[in-house]
């Protein structure tokens, strides 16, 4: 069955045995860390569980991939850019590890030894001497089974190991096991280690990692000390260096079992589920926030716009924390007018992207080679008006809204702003009530929050169509007829 946290789960409580003897009466079956994953994958698969909770948009190309990886007993690479949730994919495969393991309670050993299989000798030569029922029993949880380091900066000594210089003036022996200060990997015998942007790790690291995955042993400094170690490797890297010639060493990119391909939203829908979900922001409580779907779109069509602008580097890609610290920007402006004014609901409007600067400036990196003129900012107003014209063309061939133009003829001038009153559009639009209602089938209400909000779309779409020209003073627009 599930827990409530989405993970594989049998027992949560710990196990009894506190001894070898113990262990063997249970009935407890030593597995390596892959066979225990691909069985237990193989379980959730066959309950129909959703095997990596809090994942959207990866059921028809991401997760197929991992799964043949896990089934296939293969260390992993995912490849992708920023912001598409390779790490998070690393951390949730913990999921099919089991929920404890035992290991050897034995003073001075460095790792969580198999009781059945120990791979030190000291814990070898303290089985070979104590009697079963005086080899004491601990268990491993599952959440403390993964490891994760970030490449940049990552030392030999971090992740594999050193000879330890105290060890070796206290008389023992360079050669000795006991000589060694152990690295991360070694500590994760019979877990799960993963390293983060891989091209950026050390050569004479990814050289040192040659035999642990091929060999799956230790050896440092060409010293004669080896360890079978037991564990499951995994690495993310950005394509852009990945594939750079001489970024990673060809033989590690040899032994590395399966390249998990991941990618951004391919679906402006799913990207909205997936901002919603990480934005982690209640639109519940003293002052609610209801975010018509047009918002919503367009903060979203603002990254589709960057990724495809030749003002941003595409190498270095557009991550998905672009949309969700803009959602959340957007929200906080609409609430920030709700307080003020008194108004219930807080409803999200075009004005409150001006907003963005703050959320969206730094994670945009430029094309410094496209040959431009302009600053960030320029460059953040000409994504963002863009994106405004997509999503407000959609809107127009299935409503018909162009025909609001014909108004500003007479005259009219409407000023818009994030902290004007909803109340102040409703006056301003009773001179042209007919034409008006087209606006507000884009959000069926009669709240005038909500239909302020669909009349500042509709002035920034015919703007941004180039049907009305608009003047901004002192922080206020006013839309006009050329």
């Amino acid at each position: 069955m599930r827990s409530s946290e989405g993970k594989v789960s049998m027992d949560s409580t710990v196990p009894r045995a506190r001894t070898l003897k113990e262990l063997r009466e249970s009935g407890w079956v030593s597995r390596s860390v892959k066979e225990e994953i691909r069985e237990n994958f193989i379980r959730a698969l066959e309950r129909g569980e959703e095997l990596f909770p809090g994942i959207i948009g990866y059921d028809d190309t991401v997760i197929p991939e991992i799964s043949l990886a896990i089934l296939s007993g293969h260390d992993m690479l995912f490849l992708g850019e920023k912001g598409q949730a390779k790490s998070r994919l690393m951390r949730l495969i913990t999921r099919f590890l089991d929920p404890w393991v035992p290991y050897l309670d034995i003073p001075d050993v460095p790792v969580h030894e198999d009781p059945y299989r120990p791979i030190t000798r000291r814990a070898k030569e303290f089985l070979a001497t104590t009697p079963e029922d005086k080899v004491p029993i601990a268990w491993w949880p599952r959440e403390q089974r993964y490891a994760e380091r970030l490449a940049p900066g990552t030392k030999f000594a971090d992740i594999i190991g050193e000879i330890d210089p105290a060890r070796l003036a206290g008389g023992v022996s360079m050669s000795a096991e006991e000589a060694l200060f152990f690295g991360l990997i070694p500590r994760m015998h019979r877990g799960i280690f993963a390293v983060n942007e891989l091209p950026e790790l050390d050569e004479l690291v990814q050289v040192g990692l040659f035999n642990i995955l091929e060999e799956r042993d230790v050896q440092i400094r060409g010293y004669p000390v080896r360890f079978d170690l037991d564990i499951l490797i995994l690495f993310s890297a950005n394509p852009a260096t990945y594939n750079r010639s001489g970024k990673v060493i060809p033989q590690l990119k040899d032994r590395i079992g399966s390249v998990i391909h991941t990618h951004y939203p391919r679906d402006r829908h799913v990207a909205i589920q997936i901002t919603e979900q990480e934005a982690k922001i209640p639109l519940d409580g003293e002052y609610p926030v209801v975010v018509p779907y047009f918002m919503k779109e367009i903060i979203e069509q603002i990254s589709i716009v960057a990724r495809r602008s030749k003002y941003i580097d595409q190498q270095s890609g557009v991550s998905a924390r672009l949309s969700i610290a803009n959602y959340r920007t957007m929200i906080a402006s609409a609430r920030r007018r709700a307080i003020i004014l008194g108004e219930k609901p807080a409803v999200p409007r075009i004005s409150d992207l001006g907003h963005l600067n703050s959320s969206a400036l730094g994670k945009l990196e430029l094309d410094l080679m496209a040959g431009h003129q302009m600053n960030e900012k320029q460059v953040l107003d000409a994504i963002v008006a863009e994106a405004i014209r997509d999503v407000f063309q959609e809107y127009v061939e299935e409503h018909g809204l162009a025909e609001i133009a014909e108004i500003f003829g007479r005259g009219v001038k409407i000023e818009v702003g994030d902290l004007l009153p909803s109340s102040y559009y409703a006056e301003r639009i009773k001179r042209v009530p007919p034409v008006w209602e087209k606006a507000f089938e884009l959000n069926v209400s009669q709240d005038p929050a909500v239909r302020a909000s669909c009349v500042e779309f509709i002035l920034a779409g015919l703007y941004v169509t180039d049907r009305i020209s608009r003047a901004e003073y002192r922080g206020k627009i006013v839309y006009e007829i050329p």
